[in-house]
């Protein structure tokens, strides 16, 4: 091997270092330099970039009927503004030009506001160069944007014209106050969910955020996505539109016409616990009625004599007493370890002698509270530990705000909650008997209806559903499915005797005769109740809640129902809330034979079922159409959520559908609406500003204002459904 030759290998090592020390050298001179020499250009230019994240809000999920209609939905709405120092000198003398007709159109476009008016706000915003000043203040949809964009002046981008926008999302209701307690609503943007399902389901419906990196270079903006958004799922509830505005129809006019303060109807399905309605109305000081406290299960109320039904079934069950007991009533008036009880008919001699079953059908406090004290006055306890045991004081664990379980207390619960502290009024010898009848409890409306869902149900007590399914782009990723809480509250023979019991209380003989139908048989209870001051019928107030609950078709139960309803001064159970109960189950069964005719009328047809399609908006409908498997006529073939609605009709010929679009009108006339479902109608009306009464329930079939007319400034147009 060849030894290292140093005299010629040494020099080019020598000119390396020294190029490489120089090239060091310059490179730290460099950034020297730049560090103080450049170091103002430098800053002028990191101040023309600035970088920031920003969230891109997730839509929020909607909120569906039992059969799939819109309850609650998020639509997307903007408030728009000018910055008059953008554009400089050429806006100045661009928007000298077209000022007249921009304020032509911008009155054309919101007609409640005049061109001069629009001139006057322009001009004075120009003049003391605001940078935020609203062109309108009040929010708009997506297609006035849309149109505002098309503007002169306004049509130009952002850094010339000044004009911007500010997106926020709005919660709807296509049905507008209906179910409006338990939906719950939405405040704040979006940011702060109140009260029922919208609070309650508040992390499914939400979604995840997204994000964005915004950069400014110079003029120039550059967006890019970090994170996507994750939309909100759906969720499809069990309530059943019209069942509830057949309730809320129903009990908003008894309600006038006792002139009661607050009324409560629940619907709920026999077989799978699902509450098919909840109404909560609350008398307002102008005499109307709104949905403003959750009093189907919130109110921790002595329930009064639909609570009887509770205690005979536990004394049956445990065989205390049979349906052969006799209780002598006398006069209507027996003291009970030193305090008066009485029947609703003292005045008038009393009930007499009394078996089981009558003490049941006309309600006789004497008769079940004697009865209930010879079973168990050496054992209350044991009486209340039963009430639990059948199911009538379980805690029903809702996911609702503001719900309430039953309080219902024994002595030793009592005892047990006086050495924790807590302030409860000692048991006394007289608490049994009046808790027999339905006082000394605290009970929700909601409780006293799955008690007595499960008797229709031959004894298995479903727990309470509302919310069924949860789904994301329309496939169902979860379902709540439906829980038995108890299998059965009662053995067969005594749920049979009872049952028999409740058919003769809504007979022609029995308190409940007003919620008596002629074409189906009912069964259930009255309730009246004092409650204002507490003590019920000993302290002799004046306030009280009239209570019916019941079955319907009692041989065939499908449907459980429980109407309360609080007044002052008189009033009867049986008469009043029997009277709503009536109306509703009426409502239902009729609605019921109308589909059960209208679907034999269907099957009786050839062919595939050619659905009846309502006017509205032609590209969600050729959406519906096209999964159905028709052919379609048009080009409408663009997602309703991109694009702007276009509406028309739909007519079914030689085997396809023809999508037509209709004859609009501007702005500033009345639309026709006539055909068209809720949703679509009240877009158009909702857009021209104007304000929505719905009466019924279906397709438009009548507008208030004739189409074509001039749209009147916060005008209120009635539809009537059908």
């Amino acid at each position: 091997m060849s030894k290292l030759d140093y005299k010629n290998t040494m020099p080019r090592f020598m000119v390396i270092v020294i190029v490489m020390a120089l090239l060091g050298i310059l490179i730290i001179g460099k950034v020297f330099h730049t560090m103080t020499v450049k170091r103002p250009y430098w800053e002028k230019v990191s101040s023309q970039l600035s970088t920031d994240s920003i969230d891109e809000p997730a839509q929020r999920g909607n909120i569906l009927s039992c059969d799939g209609q819109l309850m609650a939905s998020t639509l997307p709405e903007y408030r728009v503004y000018m910055d008059y120092k953008a554009g400089g000198a050429r806006k100045s003398a661009m928007l000298e030009q077209v000022m007249d007709t921009l304020c032509d159109e911008l009155h054309r476009i919101f007609p409640t506001q005049s061109a001069d008016e629009f001139r006057t706000n322009i001009s004075e915003g120009y003049r003391q160069q605001k940078q935020h000043k609203a062109l309108w203040p009040n929010r708009i949809d997506y297609n006035t944007l849309q149109e505002l964009k098309k503007l002169p002046l306004l049509r130009l981008s952002r850094n010339h014209s000044g004009f911007t926008e500010e997106g926020n999302a709005a919660r709807k209701h296509p049905f507008d106050q209906l179910a409006i307690r338990t939906l719950g609503n939405i405040y704040g943007d979006l940011e702060e969910p109140r009260k029922g399902l919208e609070e309650a389901f508040d992390s499914v419906l939400r979604g995840h955020n997204g994000l964005k990196r915004r950069t400014k270079v110079r003029d120039q903006i550059l967006t890019t996505t970090v994170r996507e958004p994750v939309n909100g799922c759906d969720i499809v509830t069990t309530l059943d539109v019209n069942m509830q505005d057949i309730a809320e129809r129903s009990l908003r006019e008894e309600l006038i016409e006792v002139e009661a303060d607050v009324g409560v109807a629940i619907i709920m399905e026999v077989a799978t616990g699902d509450i098919k309605a909840m109404v909560n109305l609350d008398r307002r000081n102008d005499g109307t009625y709104s949905e403003l406290y959750p009093h189907a299960i919130a109110d921790l109320m002595e329930p009064g004599s639909v609570f009887k039904t509770a205690s005979i079934l536990l004394a049956l069950d445990e065989e205390k007493i049979d349906t052969t007991n006799t209780v002598d009533c006398m006069g209507g008036r027996k003291t009970m370890y030193g305090a008066e009880m009485r029947d609703a008919n003292w005045t008038r001699g009393g009930y007499g002698i009394l078996k089981v079953p009558d003490i049941i059908k006309k309600s006789s406090n004497i008769g079940v509270s004697t009865l209930i004290d010879r079973a168990y006055r050496n054992d209350p306890q044991a009486f209340v530990d039963g009430l639990h045991r059948i199911g009538i004081g379980a805690d029903l664990q809702l996911p609702l705000p503001g719900y309430q379980p039953p309080k219902i207390l024994g002595p030793k619960d009592r005892e047990n909650a006086i050495k924790a502290g807590k302030k409860v009024v000692p048991w006394s010898k007289t608490d049994l008997p009046w808790m027999s009848i339905g006082y000394v409890t605290q009970v929700p409306p909601i409780s006293t209806i799955t008690f007595y869902n499960a008797i229709a149900n031959n004894g298995k007590m479903m727990r309470p559903r509302i919310v069924k399914e949860i789904r994301r782009d329309g496939k169902v990723v979860e379902e709540l499915k439906t829980k038995v809480m108890i299998d059965r509250i009662a053995k067969e023979d005594a749920l049979n005797k009872m049952r028999a019991m409740l058919e003769k209380v809504v007979s022609k003989t029995g308190t409940g005769k007003n919620a008596m139908s002629e074409h189906f048989k009912v069964a259930g209870k009255t309730g009246t109740a004092q409650i204002a001051g507490g003590g019920g019928y000993r302290k002799g107030v004046m306030r009280y809640l009239l209570s019916f609950c019941g079955y319907f078709p009692a041989d065939n139960p499908r449907y459980t129902c429980i109407v309360c309803i609080q007044k002052n001064y008189g009033g009867s159970g049986g008469v009043v809330s029997g009277k709503v109960f009536h109306n509703i189950a009426e409502g239902i069964m009729a609605q019921d034979v109308v589909m059960k005719k209208k679907s034999a009328n269907e099957l009786k047809s050839p062919g595939r079922l050619v659905p009846d399609v309502k006017r509205g908006n032609l590209r969600a409908t050729d959406i519906v159409l096209t999964n159905l498997g028709f052919t379609t006529s048009g080009q409408w073939q663009q997602t309703p959520a991109t694009n702007p609605p276009v509406m028309g009709t739909a007519t079914y010929s030689n085997k396809a559908y023809n999508l037509q679009k209709s004859a609009q009108y501007q702005r500033t006339m009345m639309p026709n609406v006539v055909g068209m479902g809720a949703r679509d109608a009240l877009y158009l009306l909702e857009q021209r500003g104007l304000k929505v009464k719905l009466e019924g329930r279906g397709r438009v079939i009548e507008q208030s204002v004739p189409a074509g007319d001039k749209v009147k400034r916060k005008q209120t147009v009635t539809l009537r459904m059908g």
